[in-house]
């Protein structure tokens, strides 16, 4: 795999671990592919009954892609490409042909949240903080497949708080919406993941893959295109606040909101 990802396998689990604590696992172009190979990897193996992704250091899952990697979008291509390289992305996990299951500690936030909303199974830690905080950060915007997944999980209200009011979600706020399967302590969470996980091997495989397999074309069936978002995708992403506030992470420079 990488240096940023680990792949590792203990009997018949596998453990995708993002690596890169020093940016709280924040994604690079290598990490997406990575994720992408492994999928594909898994796929072909058959002795894997289950899969668990989590992140190294304990203090976040996932907290979105690195920032440093939108100082060169310029045209709306750079926008349009973007989303849907991460729409490919996190949809080869959604269709992973395994039961998936996030293990989240910390920040879970941008695209660490689709990752995680797309496993089949979620728990975490009560550090947990989960949601889209782009409102508030760089004013871009999800695809509307990402967006569809979101209401699909927590409802349209609580889509609106995480997307209009930047509202990252406690444990306890997810375990109540359901966003969540459980909550664990920190000191426990490993053990009690790897014994839901294992509880895969003494399931009847064809149902637990025909299960998946068909809730994921109920969900798919009530998606709209891709497409559908993508005049959004290239006002926010070209637009001057963008610009500013991908400059402000980088150089630690102050602006405002503008609206262009």
């Amino acid at each position: 795999m990488s240096d940023a990802l680990i792949f590792r396998r203990e009997g018949n689990l596998a453990w995708i671990g993002f690596n890169r604590p020093e940016s709280r696992n924040a994604m690079t172009w290598e990490m997406y592919d990575a994720l992408e190979a492994c999928c594909d990897r898994l796929n072909e193996d058959d002795d894997v009954q289950a899969v668990v992704l989590h992140g190294v250091g304990g203090e976040a899952f996932v907290a979105g892609t690195d920032i440093s990697q939108f100082a060169h979008f310029n045209t709306p291509d750079d926008a349009i490409g973007y989303e849907r390289r991460i729409d490919r992305v996190v949809g080869k996990l959604e269709r992973l042909a395994k039961p998936t299951i996030a293990l989240i500690e910390g920040a879970c936030v941008g695209g660490g949240a689709a990752l995680a909303l797309v496993c089949d199974f979620r728990y975490c830690t009560p550090s947990m903080k989960f949601g889209v905080p782009i409102a508030r950060t760089l004013g871009n915007t999800l695809s509307m497949t990402n967006v569809s997944r979101m209401v699909d999980m927590i409802g349209v209200a609580r889509t609106k708080e995480a997307l209009m009011m930047a509202k990252l979600f406690d444990a306890e706020e997810a375990r109540q919406t359901g966003l969540v399967n459980g909550v664990f302590a920190p000191e426990t969470i490993v053990e009690e993941v790897t014994a839901i996980a294992a509880e895969f091997g003494r399931r009847a495989p064809l149902t637990v893959q025909a299960s998946k397999a068909l809730v994921g074309r109920v969900l798919e069936a009530r998606r709209a295109a891709a497409d559908a978002g993508d005049d959004w995708v290239t006002t926010c992403y070209m637009s001057d606040d963008f610009q500013a506030a991908v400059n402000k992470f980088l150089h630690k420079t102050p602006f405002e909101w503008t609206g262009r």
